[in-house]
């Protein structure tokens, strides 16, 4: 972590940096600070003599970050962004005012989930200022675990002993097709009805995609033609260009509905698993509270969307070895 006991390194150089980086020049840097473009570069300069290491590459009035200089800038954003949510927190002290709140969640439940839950808050539970971050999975985890975020909505596995699970779901993954597609007259798509098509489908090996894995592998269907994407809305806008249909989680059809695009179920239910969590032992202030309910009632909103018992712990563990259970035939 960044050393901020140093008395030659202050706000203002990491600033600098932070700008540099955004903008992708000195040039722009300045324009975005106001500030002259000799005062940056020497901002920079002075940064790196502190640290005793280059943080950016410069050739032919070109920059371009070093190795260093891109862990370094990921330090330097997460020690900016506490900066500011110590302020806003220290505003809302001082307002009697919730506190800053900064939830941290997948893309899919970033936008299928989140949104109605923050709606259903209370008038004087939700606060001034409201962050919501949409990072991948591994990372809503470390961002919790670090305190950056206080709430996370994120796919599982989320075993993890810094973390608090206040609940975990289990919604049925479903096909989303064309509305002009011949499936769509279907209320249950074949997985052998789509074995000619371009699949879509969710890339990261580790959490979703292994399941429809073994659905299509349990079916006897190998499609022969592919597209994996990092992100369910990505998935979905594939499908609406007529570029094939897409098996994914449920969050993203329901909460973001796009015209042209119809969801059916599937003839094998593919469990997505996820919940909420929180870091452990935090005492949770009344709108974090209120959020972790909020999103547990928008969830079981979602058809064939359950709890599981016990917090899903047993979920947990077998999620973590790609062995959860999976049951054939209609999800109910």
């Amino acid at each position: 972590m960044l050393n901020m006991h140093s008395n030659s390194i202050d706000i203002r150089q990491l600033e600098t940096f932070a700008a540099v980086m955004s903008a992708g020049s000195v040039t722009g840097a300045a324009r975005l600070l106001g500030r002259s473009q000799p005062a940056v570069s020497r901002l920079i300069q002075d940064l790196e003599a502190e640290l005793g290491y280059a943080l950016l590459h410069r050739s032919s009035g070109r920059i371009q970050p070093t190795a260093r200089g891109l862990r370094f800038h990921a330090e330097v954003e997460r020690h900016l962004a506490s900066l500011i949510h110590i302020r806003e927190r220290a505003e809302a002290i001082g307002r009697d005012e919730p506190a800053t709140l900064t939830v941290a969640a997948t893309p899919s439940l970033a936008a299928g989930i989140l949104p109605q839950a923050l709606a259903a808050l209370p008038a004087d539970l939700i606060p001034r200022h409201l962050h919501v971050q949409s990072l991948a999975a591994e990372n809503v985890v470390q961002a919790v675990i670090a305190r950056s975020a206080d709430l996370g909505i994120s796919s599982l596995p989320l075993e993890h002993p810094g973390l608090e699970i206040h609940w975990v779901a289990e919604a049925p993954c479903v096909v989303a097709i064309g509305a002009d597609d011949p499936l769509a007259n279907d209320d249950v798509v074949r997985l052998a009805d789509i074995a000619a098509r371009r699949v879509i489908t969710l890339a990261n090996p580790y959490r979703l995609r292994h399941r429809v894995d073994e659905a299509l592998e349990r079916a006897g269907v190998s499609p022969e033609r592919i597209i994996d994407v990092n992100a369910s809305l990505t998935a979905l806008s594939l499908v609406r260009a007529g570029l094939g249909v897409a098996i994914v989680e449920p969050a993203t059809v329901c909460g973001v509905p796009l015209d042209g695009i119809v969801m059916r179920r599937l003839d094998q239910h593919i469990p997505f698993l996820f919940g909420a969590i929180s870091a452990a032992a935090l005492p949770l202030t009344p709108t974090v509270s209120a959020v972790i309910d909020a999103a547990r009632v928008q969830s079981l909103a979602m058809p064939g969307c359950r709890l599981l018992e016990a917090n899903g712990i047993d979920a947990l563990a077998d999620s973590v070895y790609g062995q959860t259970i999976i049951s054939e035939g209609t999800p109910t």
